[in-house]
């Protein structure tokens, strides 16, 4: 039997990682499993650099950002009723997001990665690239990419709960 402890969940907050949060926490439950809601901050410094920033102006700026960042996924997470699984809210820094998602996965034996993906063209894809295929190729686990918009077979929260009424 598969053993999973330990989900991580990426999101950069969009809609796409908004739906692989839902399979994320509904896979975590369904396993008894640890959920590690994981958001990677763009290194503000990083990218200042040569620009002519100030670097206290920079840190400032990079604080911002990495506390409103905190705030959106405590928000993400929330749970009025307390029905999810044990959830760790992680906030990093770091120029290379699918880099630093796959070393979080490393350091914290994370057993499946559920990330969301847009479904890009080709063109697009050759353009900027993208995350989910990056965790994909570098993972050091299976990863799970969820497309928005995907095929529904995850029942939101309220609809499960909602079922269990008596009629």
């Amino acid at each position: 039997m598969m053993a999973l402890k330990h989900i991580l969940v990426a999101t950069d907050f969009g809609e796409a990682a908004d739906n692989a949060l839902l399979y994320g926490r509904s896979i975590a439950r369904t396993f008894g499993a640890t959920l590690h809601v994981v958001h990677v901050s763009h290194d503000v410094f990083g990218n200042a650099v040569g620009v002519g920033f100030d670097p206290a102006t920079a840190s400032d700026l990079q604080r911002d950002v990495d506390e409103t960042a905190r705030h959106e996924v405590t928000e993400l997470v929330l749970d009025s009723d307390h029905s999810g699984p044990p959830t760790i809210q992680v906030v990093l820094t770091s120029s290379r997001p699918a880099l630093t998602i796959v070393q979080y996965a490393e350091t914290h034996d994370i057993d499946l990665i559920v990330v969301g993906t847009h479904g890009r063209g080709s063109f697009a894809h050759l353009v900027m690239g993208s995350v989910a295929e990056e965790v994909v190729r570098l993972a050091p686990c299976p990863v799970l990419t969820v497309r928005h918009p995907e095929h529904e077979f995850v029942i939101p929260d309220t609809l499960v709960a909602a079922s269990r009424l008596p009629a």
